[in-house]
């Protein structure tokens, strides 16, 4: 496995919150076989997103990819997140990260939530 995918979200205390990205990332595993698809959490919830990315590393990926399950880029995103990765790229020196945007910065994502929300509101 060369690939490691990410689902980073905010964490929750509550057991049943992190369902939907458990849903989510079966889902993007589904559609990339290739890789390895795994949920971390800022709080609250294990995996960290530090834990997450060392078992990746560690099952021998050379590339990952977080996805930051956010509406919007504010604080958690703009600071945690970027410091984080910044940590991240220097204990994993050789390992390729990127994180993508928001899925809010995502125009065909927002597409389609206007359409879920039109359609629901009928």
């Amino acid at each position: 496995m060369s690939l490691g995918i990410v689902l980073f979200g905010h964490g929750s205390r509550d057991p049943e919150w992190s369902a939907p990205f458990a849903r989510l990332a079966r889902l993007v595993g589904a559609r990339r076989s290739e890789a390895r698809v795994v949920t971390a959490y800022l709080e609250h919830i294990a995996p960290t997103l530090d834990e997450a990315v060392a078992a990746l590393v560690a099952d021998g990926a050379a590339e990952v990819v977080v996805a930051p399950i956010f509406l919007a880029p504010g604080g958690h995103v703009k600071r945690d997140l970027a410091q984080l990765a910044a940590t991240l790229r220097v204990r994993h020196p050789s390992l390729t990260l990127r994180v993508l945007p928001t899925l809010g910065e995502a125009d065909a994502l927002v597409e389609a939530m206007a359409e879920w929300i039109a359609r629901e509101s009928c």
